[in-house]
């Protein structure tokens, strides 16, 4: 059975507001009595029930994070960095998994709402902005990661992806290559469609027309059906160069192609992929690939949110970081 705040009170032979206020404010009580509190709470073994008094306040400690796709590596790094700017602020992080399914996302919320978390980090498939406007309207804060609302109505941390898929295709033309493929997918989600834009500008300038892949998901098994394809297509109609939207992809591109022995890489065909997660650079063949900065993104994202809780007047803002191409051996033709 768990010692309750009266329980402190009668023993110590003090009122619950006492206790209270030792608990709370211990300035507020005589050293004397603070100190038989002590031993009392320590005696009875009492914990206090620091969640009820934070909802009682009307607001909890703890951020709720929804991610994309959980399984990804790069959301795993994101919610490392949140978690720790949020420690700075007294916060902590709830991770949740939406795996790019819109209503896992509002059930998320919901959930998110009953707890009255402090506010709330979302990477939604699609930015459902009549939903986040009510959720802030009524007193949790929300900040977009990964990507920015068109009505740029909410805070939010985002990586241009324009320039990204723009720096991939412009070195492998720099590499020699001429047929080259994009493969990502679904085009809804804004960053894989915003890379597929900078790619395509990049093939433009280069008089080249990109093949377009669209893929169900950005797994390494939607990676691994694609290269099994590419690798029983004809020389003549076979890209020599495949820009994969995440790193997931690339790798199970270059699992297939790899595991079926006919095609090198890079020397028959080129690959970079995006994120540069951890396993990006120990792969058998170390992937060329666009890195993000996810634990960047995190703590910039908790930085937003705690100033937009704190009313502070510039709160609403949009951040936009600047992606880094890193070439490995994949794409060094």
């Amino acid at each position: 059975m768990s010692v309750s705040i009266r329980d402190v009170a009668r023993e110590a032979g003090v009122s619950v507001g006492t206790v209270s206020n030792a608990l709370n404010d211990p300035d507020r009580v005589a050293p004397g009595t603070l100190q038989r509190i002590a031993e009392t709470i320590e005696r009875l073994g009492f914990v206090r029930n620091d969640a009820a008094r934070q909802l009682r306040a009307g607001r909890s400690k703890a951020v709720g994070l929804i991610v994309l796709d959980g399984a990804n590596p790069f959301f795993a790094e994101l919610a490392l960095g949140a978690e720790r700017r949020a420690d700075e602020f007294g916060l902590s992080v709830l991770v949740a998994n939406a795996d790019e399914d819109p209503q896992r996302e509002r059930i998320l919320l919901n959930l998110f709402e009953e707890q009255r978390v402090f506010g709330v980090l979302i990477s939604p498939l699609v930015v459902d902005v009549e939903t986040l406007r009510k959720l802030r309207d009524r007193g949790t804060p929300v900040v977009l990661v990964d990507l920015t609302s068109e009505d740029k109505s909410f805070s939010s941390v985002s990586v241009d992806d324009f320039a990204g898929g723009k720096f991939v295709v412009q070195h492998m033309v720099d590499r020699g290559c001429r047929k080259i493929a994009f493969v990502g997918g679904p085009l809804i989600r804004n960053q894989v469609a915003e890379r597929l834009s900078g790619a395509r500008a990049a093939a433009e300038s280069a008089d080249l027309e990109l093949t377009v892949v669209e893929t169900l998901g950005m797994t390494v098994d939607e990676g691994r059906a694609i290269g099994e394809k590419l690798v029983k297509m004809p020389k003549d109609q076979r890209p020599d160069a495949v820009f994969a939207a995440n790193d997931l992809l690339a790798l199970g591109i270059m699992q297939a192609v790899i595991l079926d022995g006919q095609l090198s890489i890079p020397g028959d065909l080129a690959i970079v992929g995006y994120d540069d997660i951890p396993f990006a650079s120990t792969a058998i063949v170390p992937l060329s690939t666009v890195r993000q900065s996810p634990a960047l993104i995190g703590s910039t994202a908790i930085e937003l949110l705690y100033s937009e809780a704190q009313n502070e007047s510039d709160a609403i803002r949009q951040l936009v970081i600047q992606p880094e191409l890193v070439i490995r051996e994949s794409s060094l033709r």
